[in-house]
């Protein structure tokens, strides 16, 4: 009895460490972790091995668990990004629009006015968007940055200008984006700083979209072959990612890899 007892209890700890390494690699996939830990992680979840269990445990300890109590919202994020972009935009419009039909907050009216933006759809966007342009929340990261893209939908680089080239959109949750769009406004009407921004945009970004952008621009100033070596860089960043951030990023590895055929 106490061998059989024995024996259940090995197996049980053994489906256990091999459970908690397929949460591990899991997790490593979604932070981005580095490759050695992937692979490791990997074979610890669909082989076992010792190697591979002690490798879990590590990680348990190491990474897991202090990310966890540090930011435990990171992975969470990034798998709520990568479905919310997997979504065709019309339906992502009318989930935006039932939010806000439920909650006319500030983050909700925003959501639905940069989507109809990025849509095509200006003027409905513009009327989404009209009441937040006054009172309190007139100065608000979210509100400017969604009023500076529909100015950029309107071709109206001046106005999207001013909007992004305050302190209040750097220094917020919105910098990446705003640096992007202050970048595509200065390059519409031909200003050298363009450049300058876009570089600054890619520092810390944790999208494609501001060195895929800047290789278009490098293309239309004749810096092909900076264009050339950004791109290489670009799609072999698509080769290391994981699957979900390739979902997630898949508009700009697109546009990227376009781009690099275009150029050859």
């Amino acid at each position: 009895m106490m061998a059989g007892s024995n024996a259940e209890l090995l197996q049980l700890l053994y489906w256990g460490v091999r459970i908690l390494a397929g949460i591990c690699f899991l997790h490593a996939l979604l932070t981005r972790k580095d490759l050695y830990w992937i692979l490791i992680l990997a074979l610890g979840t669909f082989f076992g091995g010792i190697f591979s269990t002690l490798a879990a445990l590590v990680y348990t300890f190491q990474v897991l668990i202090p990310s966890l109590r540090g930011g435990g919202k990171a992975a969470g994020a990034a798998v709520a990004r990568g479905v919310e972009a997997m979504k065709p935009l019309d339906v992502r419009i009318r989930e935006a629009r039932e939010r806000l039909a439920e909650s006319d907050t500030l983050q909700h009216r925003a959501d639905v006015a940069a989507l109809q933006a990025r849509a095509g759809r200006p003027e409905e966007a513009q009327e989404t968007l009209t009441p937040l342009l006054s009172g309190i929340y007139r100065d608000d990261p979210v509100v400017l940055l969604t009023a500076a893209e529909l100015d950029l939908a309107r071709n109206d680089h001046a106005a999207a200008e001013a909007k992004l080239s305050g302190d209040t959109l750097r220094g917020s949750a919105t910098r990446t984006r705003a640096l992007t769009l202050l970048a595509q406004t200065q390059a519409a009407q031909g200003k050298p700083e363009a450049d300058a921004t876009y570089r600054e945009a890619m520092q810390g970004a944790n999208t494609e979209e501001p060195r895929t952008r800047y290789a278009a621009y490098l293309i239309k100033s004749g810096r092909a072959d900076e264009a050339r070596a950004l791109l290489d860089v670009i799609l072999k960043s698509e080769s290391r990612a994981s699957a979900l951030y390739r979902r997630q990023e898949r508009e700009w590895f697109q546009m990227a890899a376009a781009l690099l055929r275009d150029l050859k």
